[in-house]
C-alpha cells in the first residue's frame, strides 16, 4: 500500500530544499504545547526565566526565585525543567541547581511537589509548576518531607529552623553539611 502523507512530506521537503531552503524541524506536540505555555507565562515579580542553551531549546530552561517574604526572603534558587517530547501528558523534570536547607528540596536537588509527581494532570501548565515552586519558599511543607531533618527541626523549633536557612543562605554548615551562600 502507498503511505500518501510520507509521498506528501517528500515532495514538500523536496521542493523546500529546490528553493535554497533547509527542511523545517517538525515540532512534536510537546514543543508546540510548551512554546505556547512559555508565551502564556505570568510570572511572579520574584521569579524570572532563562534558556541557558538559546530560544531555540525551550525543552531546557531555568527558572531563578528569588522570594521577597518568608524563611528564605533575599535567597536566589536556581531550577533547571527538562520537559519532555510527551509533554504535557507527563510532567517536567525539575531540580534544585541551589543547594538549599528545606524540606522539599534534598541536597541533591530533588524537588517534592505533589504536582510534579502523582497530582500531575495534562491541564497544568509550567506556569502551575512555578507557582508551586514559589509557594515552597513562602510556606515550606513538613508534612512530605524529602529532607526530614529540616522537616522535624521545622515542625518541632520553628526559631531553630530560621536560624539554620539563615546560616545556610549566607554561606555556612548546618551540621556538617557546608551551604554555598545563595544570598
Amino acid at each position: 500500500m502507498i503511505n500518501l502523507f510520507k509521498i506528501k512530506g517528500q515532495k514538500r521537503e523536496d521542493a523546500a530544499n529546490a528553493n535554497g531552503r533547509a527542511p523545517v524541524k517538525k515540532q512534536s506536540a510537546g514543543e508546540l504545547r510548551l512554546h505556547k505555555d512559555i508565551g502564556e507565562l505570568n510570572l511572579p515579580k520574584t521569579t524570572s526565566i532563562s534558556f541557558p542553551n538559546g530560544k531555540d531549546d525551550l525543552m531546557n530552561f531555568e527558572i531563578s526565585i528569588r522570594p521577597d517574604e518568608g524563611y528564605y526572603q533575599g535567597g536566589t534558587f536556581v531550577f533547571t525543567f527538562q520537559v519532555s517530547p510527551s509533554y504535557p501528558h507527563e510532567p517536567p523534570k525539575v531540580k534544585c541547581k541551589t543547594k538549599v536547607y528545606h524540606p522539599n528540596i534534598d541536597l541533591e536537588g530533588n524537588v517534592c511537589l505533589n504536582i510534579l509527581r502523582e497530582d500531575w494532570k495534562p491541564v497544568l501548565n509550567i506556569n502551575t509548576v512555578i507557582y508551586g515552586l514559589n509557594l515552597l519558599f513562602t510556606q515550606p511543607n513538613d508534612e512530605d518531607p524529602l529532607n526530614h531533618d529540616a522537616a522535624a527541626v521545622l515542625r518541632d523549633n520553628p526559631k531553630l529552623f530560621e536560624s539554620n536557612v539563615r546560616r545556610a543562605m549566607t554561606g555556612g554548615y548546618v551540621g556538617q553539611i557546608y551551604f554555598p551562600r545563595c544570598a
